[in-house]
């Protein structure tokens, strides 16, 4: 089985830059309506310097047995690998988004935009059979870009270019199954020196690009950082693309990460054995999704509410994803920001997040006990269909969502969160609670098991799932009325 794991496995990684623990944050802080990050020790390097030395490497998992000549049915994914699988038309089911192309409400006039670095040689031909054999239709356009620079030439023998051909497959197929009628614009990053390594300045050069040159109302990024791995210097330097997306009305997501309350220290080999929140979903000027799991039948419908997305106790998970019975951090992240105050938006929630940032706003399918078909062609591995989980998952699929809303609005909606709030505020039938689950983790490190005790779903707000899912017949005209203001 082939998983992307998007946020659990894209930790970044800061060298020569000594990051001290971050200060606690001030509880008679006054939040601000778009805060910055809180004050930490001088490092020993510019932010500039910090900002340069960051690099993210892609979040793929391979198993030799995972490929097929065809798509799994779910009773067949049980069958053979004892987890389900599902293709486009039961996700479409899911979430009620017939109800909205039944109108014309696909996307039409809209451009997700999909940040990734070196992309895949194939996409353009992969997504025209994954459309052909899945019944979906061909985008009106699938363009790629380089704006920071000359992507290095495919090497099917460089395990990371393979690893990010798989997340830009994960990310393309299916934020245009969620927004078929949208243009998908695939921006390639190239490497940051080292051999299948890319660089995050990179990465921001490209967003800010095709921000200011106003190319898209979308922004999907399927990779994260352990705040204190990558510390507040670093950070600084790096969230200019969010404040020129806000300052532009684009919207920019991003995934609340895969090892569930836990994240990679800077080695990016060893987790922290106490919660932690990833950025760029903590950053107030993004949107943080967070992941769920579906149990549906071969028609789409729910045999089950939504639960949050934690695979760290199954086995077959496990065996999947690392080899083993585990357990292994393997869920959807989320918690207070120890980077970011509290944002406007979420001072109704005060409760839950306190001062801080919380994390993350909203969540869509990303379980690994649940997973997506797609079709990849590209060198490095069998050609034919895989299956694939994480928040690299759930935030393509938000992605679409949002060129739904674009669409229906008439125009990008820029910065989502605080329509979203007031959405759940106003008791939004676009919003769906999530009320069960845990981001609670354990893993054996340095000799001993650890659990890293994350946080519990309730209704209403909670940092495990957010807000909640969505009901997109409902959640994308909702979306529209209240951001496209």
């Amino acid at each position: 089985m082939h998983l992307a794991f998007g946020a659990r496995a894209l930790a970044a990684v800061t060298l020569g830059i000594a990051v001290a623990a971050t200060p606690a944050l001030a509880a008679t802080a006054a939040p601000a309506a778009i805060p910055t990050p809180a004050a930490t020790p001088t490092p020993t390097r510019t932010a500039a310097q910090a900002g340069a030395s960051v690099t993210i490497t892609p979040g793929v998992q391979h198993q030799s047995h995972g490929f097929r000549r065809g798509p799994s049915t779910t009773a067949e994914c049980q069958q053979s690998l004892h987890i389900a699988c599902y293709n486009p038309a039961q996700i479409q089911q899911a979430y009620n988004l017939r109800a909205l192309y039944s109108r014309g409400i696909t996307g039409k006039g809209a451009t997700i935009i999909i940040i990734d670095p070196y992309g895949s040689p194939t996409i353009a031909r992969d997504l025209r059979t994954f459309d052909r054999t899945e019944g979906v239709p061909n985008p009106p356009s699938l363009r790629i870009i380089r704006p920071a620079g000359k992507v290095p030439a495919f090497d099917p023998n460089n395990a990371n270019m393979v690893g990010w051909a798989s997340e830009t497959t994960l990310d393309v197929e299916w934020a245009h199954t969620i927004a078929p009628g949208a243009r998908i614009l695939l921006v390639e990053t190239p490497g940051g020196g080292k051999t299948g390594t890319v660089s995050m300045d990179q990465i921001v050069k490209a967003e800010k690009y095709v921000i200011k040159h106003h190319l898209g109302g979308v922004i999907s990024q399927s990779f994260v950082a352990t705040e204190q791995a990558i510390g507040s210097a670093a950070i600084r330097s790096l969230r200019g693309a969010y404040l020129a997306a806000s300052a532009g009305h684009v919207t920019v997501l991003a995934g609340s990460g895969d090892s569930g309350a836990t994240g990679f220290e800077p080695d990016q080999q060893r987790y922290y054995t106490h919660p932690v929140t990833a950025w760029p979903a903590s950053d107030p000027l993004v949107t943080a999704v967070g992941g769920t799991r579906l149990n549906l039948n071969a028609s789409g419908n729910r045999k089950s509410a939504d639960t949050v997305w934690n695979d760290t106790y199954d086995r077959t998970a496990n065996q999947l994803v690392y080899g083993d019975n585990g357990p292994n951090p393997l869920a959807a992240g989320g918690g207070k920001s120890v980077m970011f105050r509290r944002p406007s938006y979420q001072n109704k929630v005060r409760g839950v997040v306190g001062n801080h940032r919380g994390v993350p706003d909203i969540s869509m399918s990303a379980a690994c006990t649940g997973m997506v078909n797609v079709y990849q062609s590209f060198g490095g591995q069998p050609v034919g269909w895989y299956a694939l989980c994480g928040t690299s998952e759930s935030t393509p699929l938000f992605a679409g969502i949002v060129a739904l809303a674009d669409q229906v609005a008439g125009h990008p909606l820029g910065l989502i969160n605080p329509a979203l709030y007031k959405m759940a505020a106003e008791h939004s039938r676009g919003i769906v609670s999530v009320r069960s689950g845990t981001t609670t983790v354990s893993f054996l490190q340095g000799g001993h098991w650890h659990q890293v005790h994350g946080y519990g779903a309730r209704a209403g707000y909670n940092l495990a799932a957010g807000l909640g899912t969505l009901n997109a017949r409902y959640f994308v005209p909702e979306l529209a009325r209240l951001a496209g203001r």
